[in-house]
């Protein structure tokens, strides 16, 4: 049976048996961006606190011993690491990794090295199709460009059928109507279209986030267009996200968070409360400390993708959907 096969194999056995599936693991918090609704990039955080790649390794090996997991390399802007190529091909060896990215650093050379070493996902961050509107969202000029190039990189140096390309938005309050013009845009490119919505958890601007009534608008795009992968159980409950929240967080259970230090947290938002570090962690200790995190999480504030696609995996429709996408990925 083929690797790639074989750990996807790996990650479905994970969810059928309650187990932890999915890492946001922020290589680092450094990024070269100014973006309106994040405020990472307000703050320091030195190279020299991030993990090595050895460490990833190590960290891969106990993490293996809960079970095959989806491994987000995010941050912050994770292509500011040039030991990157190195990261992936540690996780690669026993998970399925994949990178969030503005796309300013990328080469050719590069997305084909990373593809090289076990990439399984890149997801190129554009949230307007209109270069002006989405450099002025990013805090800096060329932005646009650079991603669409990244796009472009990362389409033409795939070798393998498997390997999945997505351009990731944000839904704003003021981009609703770019959804369809970046599903387009994705598709010329022959990647898939994401979508998430902003939380003013993360910067805590209110004023971003979208309205209460995005679910049909979006739900409509999802069957007109074959490429826009977002499950469709996680578009119908964007208006409830909007409208106080969605109950009922499986963080901890199901998915949790890494930081650039490799300290463990239920999410990317706890990452000031974490139950310990991978480094000094045993893989029992790591499914302890989640689960009682898991028992103790009461929050409904965010409906991120690395809540929102796995969570909704717990319903039929949602569960149906899921593995589709998993098994022809």
């Amino acid at each position: 049976m083929q690797g790639s096969l074989r750990r996807k194999l790996g990650v479905i056995s994970s969810y059928f048996l309650r187990r932890q599936l999915w890492v946001a693991w922020q290589v680092t918090y450094r990024c070269n961006f100014r973006c309106s609704f994040c405020g990472y990039w307000t703050d320091r955080f030195p190279s020299e606190n991030e993990l090595r790649p050895e460490q990833f390794a190590l960290g891969a090996e106990k993490l293996y011993e809960i079970g095959n997991m989806m491994i987000s390399l995010a941050g912050g802007e994770p292509l500011l690491r040039k030991d990157l190529p190195d990261i992936v091909e540690a996780l690669a060896k026993y998970h399925l990794p994949m990178i969030t990215t503005n796309g300013w650093l990328v080469t050719e050379e590069l997305a084909r090295e990373l593809w090289g070493r076990g990439l399984y996902g890149a997801s190129v961050s554009i949230d307007f199709n209109d270069a002006e509107k989405h450099d002025a969202a990013r805090g800096v000029k060329g932005a646009y460009a650079r991603a669409v190039r990244a796009l472009d990189f990362f389409s033409r140096t795939r070798t393998k059928a498997r390997q999945k390309l997505n351009l990731m938005a944000v839904l704003r309050h003021d981009n609703l109507e770019e959804m369809e013009k970046l599903i387009l845009l994705a598709k010329r490119h022959d990647a898939y279209f994401m979508v998430q919505p902003y939380c003013p958890m993360k910067n805590g601007v209110q004023a971003l986030a979208p309205g209460s009534n995005t679910s049909r608008h979006l739900l409509a795009l999802k069957k007109r267009h074959g490429n826009f992968l977002s499950n469709t159980e996680f578009l119908a409950r964007f208006d409830d996200a909007a409208n106080g929240g969605v109950a009922g967080c499986v963080a901890g259970r199901s998915f949790f968070n890494i930081d650039h230090k490799g300290d463990i947290a239920k999410c990317v938002e706890a990452m000031d409360n974490p139950i310990g570090n991978i480094l000094t962690m045993t893989a029992k200790e790591i499914a302890e400390g989640l689960a009682k995190a898991y028992r103790e999480n009461t929050c409904n504030q965010c409906w991120y993708n690395c809540r929102g696609e796995v969570e909704v995996m717990y319903s039929p429709r949602g569960l149906i959907t899921a593995l589709g996408k998993v098994l022809n990925a």
